[in-house]
């Protein structure tokens, strides 16, 4: 059994889908940001073993990166209304990098080995 390649990481990406551009502008007006239970273990994992985490953010079907933020906290079980919906676990701090659009296109180098080498979108 061979070690996982992410082993002892220093720096994490992960690329967070939003629905709508609104929870976006909420984000990076609060500093926060919520996402599914099913994510919470991994982000976690992510933010207690890494040095840095980075969050690429993206509204699906936009066909463009709104910006990118470092975690900034573990993620608690205090939920957030700020996103109206039950389906949306704890909130945890982002520190928001760039808040800018940026089309996929200028991304299309960029191919994810932990995902069968598929463009990052």
């Amino acid at each position: 059994k061979s070690p996982s390649p992410r082993q002892n990481m220093p720096v994490r990406y992960f690329v967070m889908k939003s629905s709508n551009l609104e929870n976006i502008d909420t984000s990076q007006q609060k500093g926060v940001w919520s996402t599914t239970p099913s994510n919470e273990r991994k982000l976690n994992e992510a933010f207690w073993e890494s040095r840095v985490v980075y969050l690429i953010f993206s509204v699906q079907g936009s066909g463009c990166f709104q910006g990118f933020a470092r975690m900034g906290s573990a993620i608690g079980s205090e939920k957030s209304q700020d996103w109206g919906s039950a389906v949306f676990g704890g909130v945890f701090k982002v520190d928001w990098i760039r808040k800018e659009s940026i089309p996929f296109q200028f991304a299309r180098h960029l191919l994810n080995p932990w995902n069968d080498s598929k463009k990052v979108q």
